[in-house]
């Protein structure tokens, strides 16, 4: 827990009829914080962050976000939150000057200031060149970062990102983590959700959520030491078809399909190697190559959700 902390979940809850989105959630985010939920979709992230911004109600439980509960005061935190959500509200009919200026007018920012930040997030961005194209003509990650400035132009202390970089171009992807990184070394709180598991890696601690519970927070590198077991990676023909066989067998704690090869937890790699080449090739998989690897935050991930389910793990 953060001796000083922007937000703090005290068995947060959210249901939508039968279903509970969110399972009494409990955590803090230090103020300065980069903090990711982190999980795939149906965890519960994007509703937690909508509670946490004061546009949804919790079930029970409750958050204070910024020394504000969101049970009995949703909206007095508002004012020093900006809300990026998948769908952020951006005007296509409007040009990316006319958007920042929108939301500019919207907050109040003062004409000196104004010009002050307008310079500060067209320099993040690189928007500068595009000031007049409108905002409907614009690439998806640009549209992104257009969301992200008009969300920053009030200079919040607390940034709400729900999957910023989600069907966002790769080199659009690493200059809206450019910007993130930059607000956070200005003292800015930001939470951020993903269903990507090498972005959890850039963050500070990751909350993983599954089925709308917290199955573990911590810093990625400290998770990535929590693995049950050893991890193997192995090449084999038809990985899909070797996961399934792999899968059976008991010294494999879960197997997961990751590109062309299948990742397998192991309690001990000296037996579980030939034991598992031997039951490979005599399912009709020839030459297997098994090797251990350190794993990666989606082995993380795939170890918490084993733990938790009855089945065994599939991935891809």
């Amino acid at each position: 827990m953060q001796a000083e902390a922007a937000v703090r979940l005290d068995r947060l809850v959210r249901r939508f009829a039968e279903l509970t989105a969110v399972d009494e959630l409990t955590f803090e985010v230090g103020r300065g914080e980069l903090f990711g939920l982190v999980g795939p979709d149906g965890a519960g992230k994007t509703t937690t962050l909508r509670m946490l911004a004061g546009v949804l109600r919790p079930t029970s439980g409750d958050a204070v976000v910024l020394g504000h509960s969101i049970a009995t005061e949703p909206e007095a935190a508002k004012p020093h939150i900006a809300y990026m959500s998948q769908r952020f509200g951006l005007y296509e009919d409007l040009t990316v000057q006319e958007n920042l200026d929108f939301y500019a007018d919207l907050y109040d920012v003062p004409g000196e200031e104004r010009a002050r930040r307008l310079d500060r997030l067209f320099r993040f961005s690189g928007l500068a060149p595009f000031k007049d194209r409108l905002a409907g003509k614009l690439s998806g990650g640009m549209k992104q970062k257009l969301g992200l400035s008009c969300a920053l132009i009030h200079q919040p202390e607390l940034l709400l990102l729900d999957e910023p970089t989600f069907g966002v171009d790769p080199i659009s992807r690493r200059d809206l983590w450019l910007i993130v990184h930059e607000m956070v070394a200005q003292g800015v709180t930001v939470i951020v959700s993903t269903a990507y598991m090498d972005e959890a890696e850039r963050l500070d601690r990751v909350a993983l959520l599954y089925d709308g519970r917290l199955l573990a927070l911590e810093e990625p590198r400290a998770l990535q030491q929590t693995l049950a077991g050893r991890l193997l990676s192995v090449q084999v023909a038809h990985p899909r078809q070797a996961r399934r066989e792999l899968a059976r067998q008991p010294e494999v704690r879960w197997a997961a399909v990751f590109g062309d090869r299948v990742h397998a937890a192991v309690d001990d790699v000296a037996t579980a190697v030939p034991a598992l080449q031997s039951a490979l090739t005599a399912a009709g998989f020839p030459d297997p190559r098994l090797t251990e690897q350190p794993p990666s935050m989606e082995d993380v991930f795939m170890d918490r959700t084993a733990r938790v389910t009855s089945g065994p793990a599939d991935g891809g």
